[in-house]
């Protein structure tokens, strides 16, 4: 029965009611607001220069997934703009840094980490974007298309794009204040992010497609997360 299934019961457990709102208690791991590498090297993401050169609806209308890349080389500027669009600070209200995406109660569990294959400013490598003070925090030199390929159900594609971005959920963020109903939120949360880096390749006249099928395990490892307070929920390349 359809009822049984692990995807319904979740959807119904965590369902809100005017019958009565059910929050399962349990204990949370406190976790920091901010992830950064304090002892990885920085590379400093330029200023953002907002252009109104293509309207938004056309982007909306011109935006499709492509997967087709020629290894081209993308610039360390449009590697600034479209982390910007994911997670760029653009306001402050008390101690909350306001983003480009919403998230429930401003607590934004994602992480961004990046992977340049084909940069002509950028070592090849992977990278982690550090929000407070917009920095890409080297983690790992190396060329890892072919490795992130296989680790995404051997999607070819990932070896020839310019640029592969993974976001983690950091689940206590979120799980602390909302619970098991938190959970709808993460994966909203990083659906927003994504869809703004999408939107923003394609005014930058790039290439990009989301992609959820990978091998969660191996991708924890890869970034070396542990999978349980830290976890990889969704990918998308760009190229050119």
């Amino acid at each position: 029965m359809f009822e049984k299934e692990l995807a319904y019961r979740f959807l119904k457990e965590t369902n809100f009611s005017l019958k009565g709102l059910r929050f399962r208690d349990y204990p949370v791991p406190e976790v920091g607001f901010y992830k950064e590498y304090s002892d990885a090297p920085k590379v400093k993401l330029p200023k953002v220069s907002l252009k109104e050169d293509v309207g938004l609806f056309e982007v909306l209308s011109r935006r499709r997934s492509r997967r087709n890349y020629n290894r081209y080389p993308i610039s360390i500027e449009e590697v600034a703009c479209l982390c910007f669009s994911a997670q760029g600070i653009t306001a402050k209200s008390g101690f909350y840094l306001l983003r480009t995406a919403p998230s429930a109660g401003a607590l934004y569990p994602i992480e961004t980490y990046v992977v340049v294959n084909y940069s002509k400013d950028l070592p090849s490598g992977l990278y982690h974007l550090e929000v407070r003070n917009f920095e890409l925090a080297l983690l790992r030199e190396g060329h890892f298309g072919r490795l992130l390929a296989d680790l995404a159900l051997g999607q070819s594609f990932f070896a020839t794009a310019s640029l592969v971005f993974v976001w983690t959920a950091v689940l206590p963020r979120t799980l602390s204040k909302y619970k098991d109903r938190g959970m709808r939120y993460i994966f909203m949360d990083v659906a927003h992010i994504c869809q703004n880096l999408l939107l923003c390749a394609e005014a930058l006249g790039l290439k990009a497609c989301p992609v959820g099928a990978f091998f969660d395990e191996e991708f924890n490892e890869f970034l070396e997360v542990d999978g349980v307070i830290e976890s990889t929920i969704y990918l998308a390349t760009v190229g050119k």
